[in-house]
């Protein structure tokens, strides 16, 4: 399976601290955590089974940073044999997206197979990376990327002015530390009520305008991308706050459905 799941778009779509950020966009502190299980199938290579869950655990502010630390764990069945996956990372991210450090873990069956550590800083014209994991080194990224919670709050300011369509380029550090993903992003019709999961016990919450919201990765190093079809997309419902709800993970050959079972809203720290 691929490692994708969430450490990127989970770090910035589901967890983000509140904070007011430019245009007005306020996101909300708060731990989650999502049941996850089988949604669809298709193929020979298709998964039979899934179980699992995704653990966030998002807080500081716009003036001390944005620190997550998740955990997604996997239990895929297909093809009669079980594989467990065990992706842990931690990130923190500047409140003005001029700053970016990860650290992350991956391990199948119980064994490390990835690991990636590292920070960026934006400069005038580029994004220069730094690298200790999987081994050291230095590169410059294109300038024009951008970090995960940057990416929701361009994703919130979108969704208010009605528009349905974005794309741009992400860092996230995940897999090796230095892949670039360019994400399109799909924004349908907001919607309101109450819901049926663990947001349904959160006062307020239901008052909140939501959008349903799609993201799609490409690989941007793929000879073919011009063609190619995503290598992962997520879809998923995001408050105004920042919270989301009805994960969808689609890794092609089948889709994993992640249902929010637990929902806590964190103080929000305030900038002195």
């Amino acid at each position: 399976m691929n490692r994708r799941p969430l450490a990127l778009m989970l770090a910035g779509a589901l967890m983000l601290p509140t904070a007011a950020l430019a245009e007005g966009v306020t996101l909300a502190p708060h731990k989650a955590v999502y049941a996850l299980s089988l949604l669809s199938t298709k193929g020979s290579r298709g998964a039979q089974t899934v179980r699992g869950r995704i653990y966030y655990d998002f807080s500081g502010s716009v003036c001390q940073g944005y620190t997550l630390k998740f955990r997604q764990i996997s239990d895929v069945m297909s093809e009669g044999k079980s594989v467990l996956t065990d992706l842990r990372a931690t990130s923190w991210e500047g409140g003005d997206a001029k700053g970016y450090r990860f650290n992350s873990e991956n391990l199948t069956d119980n064994a490390v197979t990835e690991t990636a550590e590292g920070r960026a800083e934006r400069k005038s014209k580029t994004v220069g990376l730094t690298l200790s994991k999987p081994k050291r080194r230095a590169l410059n990224l294109p300038g024009s990327i951008v970090f995960p919670s940057e990416q929701i709050r361009r994703v919130l300011e979108a969704a208010r002015a009605g528009t349905t369509t974005l794309d741009m380029p992400l860092f996230d550090g995940s897999e090796t530390g230095e892949k670039v993903y360019d994400t399109f992003i799909l924004i349908g019709k907001p919607v309101r009520g109450q819901v049926a999961d663990a947001g349904s016990k959160v006062a307020g919450l239901a008052e909140l305008t939501r959008w349903p919201v799609t993201i799609s990765y490409f690989d941007r190093n793929d000879p073919k991308r011009g063609e190619q079809t995503p290598v992962y997309a997520i879809a998923f419902e995001l408050y105004e706050n920042g919270i989301s709800r009805a994960l969808q993970l689609d890794y092609d050959d089948f889709v994993i459905a992640g249902d929010m079972s637990q929902l806590e809203i964190k103080d929000a720290p305030t900038c002195k």
